[in-house]
């Protein structure tokens, strides 16, 4: 089980990346294998929120096309959205306490690496190097051999 995180499906949409093809091929292949591959609402808001930004994006898209990007991801075989469940509030107890240095920004990770844990999902495809905080997940870099 794999969780995509908001820097690859930017990185994958955005042609202008240097890490486009290859974020592009990750998110193909993922979509063709049927195995569990998940993405947060809260990703697929950052998404929405990054590629339509002007000042983000040289040529930022509309947000109707931002959209669809992620319906269709989310139409793949496999791919599903991870929920907060009634244990969400303790995971995060239990996270915070064993992680107290966690602070500001981060939290939005945390967010995400609460409910990848809630779900027993424990890889997450990411650039961002942050997510090697949590002892609990395995960071998989797009640009790494698969």
């Amino acid at each position: 089980m794999l969780l995509f995180d908001t820097n690859v499906l930017v990185y994958a949409a955005n042609k202008d990346s240097e890490w486009h093809r290859r974020c592009s091929e990750r998110l193909r292949e993922a979509r063709r294998d049927p195995a569990p591959t998940f993405l947060t609402w809260s990703v697929c808001y950052e998404f929405l929120r990054v590629t339509t930004h002007p000042r983000v994006l040289g040529s930022p898209w509309r947000s109707q096309e931002a959209c669809g990007f992620i319906v269709d991801l989310l139409a793949s075989p496999g791919f599903d959205l991870l929920v907060a469940t009634p244990r969400h509030a303790a995971v995060l107890a239990q996270t915070l306490s064993e992680l107290p240095e966690l602070h500001g920004n981060v939290l939005h990770d945390v967010h995400t690496a609460v409910l990848m844990r809630e779900h027993g999902v424990s890889r997450i495809c990411t650039r961002d190097s942050g997510f090697g905080r949590f002892p609990f997940l395995t960071v998989v870099d797009p640009l790494d051999p698969a």
